[in-house]
């Protein structure tokens, strides 16, 4: 009997290098980085409850929102582990206000890393799946070695790689380089993310919606007919839809990746410019998405395609299965 090819995460990023013959292997050492930095938050996220690392700090951040401790600690990880690699010239994190420099005792590298360090952090002590997102850009600026806003503040379309890692039942890294999407699944006894989904598909259309219905009051007209459309009896087009949502943004979107659907967070009266934060959730989730067949929207607009001009840009959210996601479309441009 043949026994099954192990591949890690690892491995799977250099035989990835290799299709690029000018690669340097600057850019799997920061992803090696990174790594690092997820297994340690999903230890400390499996054992938080063993520790006084649950509750709140006591903090507000930049989002306006309460810094629980297991945001800085997330925060903190990621920080430490990757401004001193030579591989990046900035970051920027949500729960900072301005970008975070790179220390001028250390090198600068050619890539610009934006990161969610905890998402879903308000249902930690409910022990309800959470995770980081991350988002690569090269270097565009000319102005010397430092990374500039200009860096920071770039399109979707320019991202060369995105990822989240999903704490959940067990530790899931997923990640694309623009050539299709794959997830790893991490096995604690050897402390290694082995491949478990080489090729992510999304289905074309979805029998599952994941939305916050307790908002459904503040909704615009496009979004409620669009959702009473799809809660409709009709077994033709397997409607009704089966809601799904468990308020972390990660496990949200995983669950859709792997059983199709459409997730939603709309403009409402509340955040008539959408919840989500562009550069480090929206714009991340939809090269995911869309490397993997589906598609994301703003409701009008492709993500991909929106231009960022600040930082912590807020951003209506439609992403799922393409079919699906056009049809919210079509409601939302009035011609359904």
């Amino acid at each position: 009997m043949t026994e099954p090819k192990v591949v890690n995460i690892t491995r799977h990023i250099y035989e990835e290098q290799r299709k690029y013959p000018l690669a340097t292997g600057g850019f799997s050492g920061l992803l090696s980085d990174l790594m690092l930095a997820c297994k340690m938050i999903s230890r400390e996220v499996n054992k938080a409850g063993l520790i006084d690392i649950l509750g709140k700090t006591g903090e507000v951040n930049v989002q306006g929102e309460e810094v629980a401790k297991l945001d800085t600690y997330a925060h903190n990880r990621i920080h430490q582990a990757m401004d001193h690699g030579g591989h990046l010239c900035v970051m920027a994190s949500e729960e900072v206000a301005d970008p975070i420099p790179i220390p001028k005792e250390f090198s600068k590298g050619r890539y610009v890393l934006l990161f969610d360090p905890l998402d879903g952090s308000s249902n930690i002590d409910s022990n309800v799946g959470i995770g980081t997102i991350f988002s690569i850009h090269r270097k565009v600026s000319d102005a010397g070695p430092d990374g500039t806003m200009q860096d920071l503040l770039q399109t979707g379309t320019r991202q060369v790689c995105a990822g989240y890692v999903f704490y959940g039942a067990s530790t899931v890294f997923v990640y694309t380089t623009g050539q299709g999407t794959a997830a790893f699944t991490l096995d604690p006894s050897v402390g290694e993310f082995l491949l478990s989904s080489p090729h992510i598909q999304i289905p074309r259309r979805g029998r599952i919606y994941s939305v916050n219905e307790g908002n459904a009051a503040s909704w615009d007209d496009a979004t409620k007919r669009y959702i009473e459309h799809i809660k409709q009896f009709d077994p033709e087009t397997n409607r009704p839809y089966t809601l799904r949502y468990v308020g972390s943004l990660v496990a949200d979107i995983h669950r859709t990746l792997l059983y199709g659907g459409i997730f939603l967070y709309p403009p409402d009266r509340k955040s008539p410019k959408g919840k989500l934060r562009l550069l480090y959730e929206a714009a991340p989730m939809a090269f995911l998405v869309e490397q993997a067949g589906g598609f994301a929207s703003n409701g009008t607009r492709r993500i991909m395609e929106v231009e960022p001009s600040e930082l912590h840009q807020r951003t209506p959210l439609i992403i799922g299965s393409p079919d699906d996601v056009r049809d919210y479309e079509a409601y939302a441009l009035g011609r359904r």
